[in-house]
């Protein structure tokens, strides 16, 4: 239940509006207080706002330090189906027209049993031998075992003996071979498959039975595999082989379908055989460069429009930018074109000495803009255009620094704890925190001063009202007196 005052009842004056007229005139210094944290949080804000655009521009400027973005090629061929070609990443390619004909696939040794009646078949206790190596000559006479490997032998006790098991035993030995059941009308058929393409990598099984049965074609010898044998239960379906190419005329081989260093820059993956050679042209791509030169100049061009929207002064509204005239806002703005103007003077500049040479240039309104045309001819030497945007030692003169480290080192400078960003924000906290402080401090005068007013017309209440009642009893003495 809401308290009930009796203020003004014996004098008849409405004091809570007294009251609060007079506490009205008496916060005007906290109405001002409050007007000014408004206006320092805003600049704050807009700080935020800038600094958020310089990071931007940090990032974009740091995205040229990488060898990756340089030297990549694009590869056409005359038969896109018979080749993926794609650029090795931190390699220059070298651009070029080459002839490629594939004259094989490299080829996995794959070998399969003899049918079983199903994947839960039983065979016999024992133990599987594998080896990686390479058979040697048409047909196979001899075996030799691949260097830096060494047999893999695969236990099969109780309770193991079914195909499924067996199958799960070998992939779980990692010998280099992939097992699987392949099931048709004739029955589950156990295949070992090499695990990696290539001549040496084909692979023979020899059987070791805990109790033989003295049949090669029963129980676990059913798995053995020998192609150098007259006759072996494992079939061979297909024979281990090198990928064999042409390229310019140069006979290449390799273990599997991937040719890398055959062509300088570039991974050749080879999809399929061709009768003849098929024209493959490597070629220069700056695809990425001409992306993040265009990331760059959206950067810079968000980075000035937040500095000229948080400064500028509007003639026709008559209102200032939050940071109107503010030094360090508008010392960001010169700072940034002294870097875009001053020339690069680094080695391996060669005529390249400015962003305009490849075709960025600022516009009558500050901002930049890019000239394909001339980036295109620019890029006719990438080693250069390379310099010109991430050239120079860390340290160096700002004329001997790429333009990219330029803005870099910049913006890392502005954005750090000791920058001229952090400063400002800083002293804008410092008088934010004092404002708080001074409008706590006027609540608690203020709230005395109101309390104070208060037990003064409460006083001024009753005296008023014993006036009123001394005044009420004169006039009914003098009506009983004279009435």
């Amino acid at each position: 239940m809401g308290s009930i005052t009796s203020s003004g009842l014996g004098s008849g004056l409405d004091v809570s509006s007294i009251i609060s007229q007079l506490m009205t005139i008496e916060k005007q210094p906290l109405t001002t207080l409050k007007k000014e944290e408004t206006s320092i949080n805003a600049r704050i804000s807009s700080f935020g706002k800038i600094q958020s655009a310089l990071s931007s521009l940090r990032d974009k400027s740091a995205a040229f330090n990488t060898s990756s973005l340089w030297g990549r090629t694009s590869t056409t061929l005359a038969d896109p189906s018979v080749a993926t070609v794609t650029s090795v990443s931190g390699q220059t390619g070298a651009a070029g027209s080459h002839a490629l004909q594939i004259d094989a696939l490299a080829a996995a040794q794959t070998v399969s049993s003899s049918a079983f009646a199903s994947s839960a078949a039983t065979l016999s206790e024992g133990t599987l031998t594998i080896d990686l190596g390479t058979w040697s000559s048409t047909p196979p006479t001899t075996f030799a075992p691949k260097a830096g490997t060494s047999s893999v032998s695969v236990a099969i006790g109780a309770g193991e003996t079914s195909l499924a098991s067996v199958r799960d035993k070998i992939n779980a030995a990692n010998a280099g071979v992939t097992a699987g059941i392949i099931t048709d009308a004739s029955g589950a058929r156990l295949t070992l498959r090499s695990t990696a393409t290539g001549a040496e990598n084909a692979f023979r099984i020899a059987v070791t039975e805990t109790s033989p049965d003295g049949n090669a074609a029963t129980g676990l010898s059913a798995l053995a595999y020998d192609a150098s044998a007259p006759s072996s239960p494992m079939a061979l379906s297909q024979a281990a082989g090198n990928a064999r190419a042409v390229v310019n005329g140069i006979a290449i081989t390799s273990a599997s379908n991937t040719l890398d260093g055959v062509v300088e820059g570039v991974s050749i993956k080879l999809n399929k055989t061709t009768t003849s050679a098929v024209e493959m042209t490597v070629a220069a791509d700056h695809t990425d460069v001409k992306a993040r030169l265009t990331e760059f100049m959206n950067a810079y061009n968000g980075l000035v429009d937040q500095i000229r929207t948080e400064t500028k002064y509007d003639a026709e509204t008559k209102v200032a930018g939050k940071l109107q005239a503010d030094r360090t806002a508008v010392g960001l703005q010169s700072r940034m074109q002294t870097l875009l103007y001053e020339e690069f003077s680094g080695a391996g500049a060669g005529t390249l000495k400015r962003l305009s040479d490849i075709g960025l240039s600022i516009n009558a309104t500050g901002r930049l803009e890019l000239s394909t045309t001339r980036l295109d001819a620019a890029l006719a030497n990438p080693s250069q255009v390379k310099e010109l945007l991430y050239g120079g030692a860390t340290g160096a003169t700002t004329a001997q620094t790429g333009f990219m480290k330029r803005f870099r080192q910049f913006a890392d400078t502005a954005l750090g704890t000791e920058g001229p960003l952090e400063a400002r924000t800083g002293t804008l906290k410092g008088q934010l925190k004092r404002n708080t402080d001074r409008q706590g401090a006027l609540d608690l005068r203020y709230q005395s001063t109101e309390e104070r007013l208060r037990k003064q017309f409460d006083a001024l209440d009753q005296r008023m009202s014993g006036i009123n009642a001394l005044g009420n009893s004169v006039t009914l003495m003098i009506k009983q007196m004279y009435g």
